[in-house]
């Protein structure tokens, strides 16, 4: 894929992709509304700007062209399987309540689930229907929310993050839309290796909290090389079991 334009960024604070494409010479911003790491570069309401775009009104999508990319790490917290607990009525968080308490924070958790998966649905469609090319990130599970409730299938899975040098040994699926992703193989022996229950809790149960959402520079990088822009990287083929 040849990139023109810059890399818009959505819902990365972290500033771990946007680096890594301007390392590579493509300019590149952050988008959230949120600026816990400073590298925010535009602190606005993506959530609102979905609405307004879909809804044909102004947006600050208006000002992606046809040479952008869009790389979006769509908030997954009421689409991973953890929220099947929640639906079952047997999650840890749950124990404590009454009857009532406990089917209201189930409705209130089906009604936020339903929220999000509006907006990443209209997301999805305003994108596809401007031509605007577009890669969304989000965890992979046989539970998960949109693998099997979604009209837009995942491209590909990446399965294990760790072989491209990531902190997590976690499976993560992409969707392209607008664009086909290239296949490189940089794999690499994760310089720091962390497990999922080492994360500090979040305000959800931890299955999707900050900590356990970054990426690391490493495996931005690859993925960046190995599918978005189909670039060999000499000297960094390196082996997982090195």
């Amino acid at each position: 894929m040849e990139i023109k334009g810059k890399v818009h960024c959505f819902f990365e604070q972290s500033g771990t992709f946007k680096r890594e494409f301007i390392k590579l010479g493509i300019p590149a911003e952050d988008y959230d509304i949120q600026n816990n790491f400073g590298e925010t570069d535009h602190t606005d309401d993506l959530f609102k700007a979905i609405e307004d775009a879909y809804d044909g009104k102004p947006s600050l999508i208006d000002n992606v062209t046809g040479d952008d990319l869009v790389m979006a790490f769509f908030p997954c917290i009421f689409f991973c399987e953890n929220n099947q607990l929640y639906f079952m009525g047997a999650h840890r968080n749950l124990e404590n309540l009454s009857k009532k308490e406990k089917a209201d924070t189930i409705l209130k958790r089906s009604q936020d689930r339903a929220y999000f998966y509006e907006l990443a649905l209209k997301m999805f469609t305003v994108c596809d229907i401007r031509g605007i090319r577009l890669i969304v990130e989000n965890p992979y599970a046989g539970q998960h929310f949109l693998v099997g409730n979604f009209p837009y299938q995942a491209t590909f899975v990446d399965r294990n993050r760790a072989a491209r040098g990531d902190y997590f040994n976690k499976p993560t699926q992409y969707w392209f839309i607008n664009c086909e992703p290239t296949h490189g193989q940089s794999y690499q022996k994760a310089k720091i290796h962390k497990k999922i229950a080492s994360g500090k809790p979040g305000a959800h149960g931890g299955l999707c909290s900050e900590d356990r959402s970054l990426i690391s520079p490493d495996y931005a990088r690859n993925f960046i090389c190995d599918f978005i822009l189909g670039k060999e990287q000499k000297n960094t083929q390196l082996s997982l079991f090195s």
